[in-house]
């Protein structure tokens, strides 16, 4: 029994090193190998590979794009404003080696430096620039973020800003303004209509007065449409042009 046990220990040890050997690892997977303390070589992966442990460690990096959410920031605008900003990053690592080495947690890390970046640049603007220009400031967010994750083997390649929080006064404040703006387009519309109509009358007058017959049919016309209402009794006055046209033709 002794003899026959001996052999069963050495086959199970075999298959825990051969166990701890083999690896393999997705296709969005690399792995970071250490021999000794050191790196060795290029990531590993994708596929099947042989690590010699217990001398090999084995550190696993995912290479797909991950999404952090910042949480909301407070921020003072340039034109004194408190507002709550969140945002949207988008990052992957596109060196596992550095971002194993070069930061203790390349995630963390990234998620740190986008809050601190976010209300160091947000602060810089004012509140209409940072509702109406999103789109430059999401650019200036990702050019700034990048370049320090860069050295870490990070890329970020998308940074959105999701929403700004407003103060209740705030929201009032500009809903009040919005309505000032609404008012004030509707009468510089209203006047631009009178303008334009003035103008045609004026055009119309002109023509109509090179020719006394025209006026008086004008006229004419403008008494059947009174006629035609309800009223009893119609009161108008007779132009003496009128007149000294029927006497002319007389």
């Amino acid at each position: 029994m002794q003899f026959s046990s001996v052999p069963i220990v050495f086959i199970v040890f075999v298959l825990i090193i051969l166990f701890n050997w083999i690896k393999v690892l997705k296709e969005y997977e690399r792995g970071v190998i250490f021999r000794l303390g050191r790196v060795l070589g290029r990531p590993k992966g994708p596929g099947l590979f042989f690590v010699l442990w217990p001398i090999d460690k084995l550190v696993k990096i995912s290479l797909r794009t991950i999404v952090l959410d910042v949480p909301p920031q407070d921020v003072i605008t340039k034109d004194n404003v408190s507002v709550k900003v969140n945002a949207v990053v988008y990052c992957r690592v596109v060196d596992p080696n550095k971002a194993v080495i070069e930061v203790q947690d390349y995630l963390y890390a990234t998620s740190q430096l986008s809050q601190t970046t976010l209300r160091s640049v947000l602060g810089q603007v004012e509140l209409d620039e940072l509702l109406s220009e999103r789109e430059k400031l999401n650019l200036k967010l990702q050019e700034i973020i990048d370049e320090h994750t860069d050295p870490w083997g990070v890329k970020v390649s998308m940074v959105e800003i999701k929403y700004v929080d407003l103060p209740q006064e705030m929201q009032r404040a500009m809903a009040k303004q919005a309505e000032a703006e609404r008012e004030r387009r509707a009468k510089v519309i209203h006047a631009e209509g009178e303008l334009q109509a003035s103008e045609k009358l004026l055009q119309a007058a002109e023509k109509m007065s090179q020719n006394t017959t025209t006026l008086q049919l004008r006229y004419l016309q403008t008494l059947m449409d009174i006629s035609a209402d309800n009223s009893s009794t119609i009161i108008f006055p007779l132009p003496i042009d009128l007149l000294s046209a029927f006497a002319q033709k007389k």
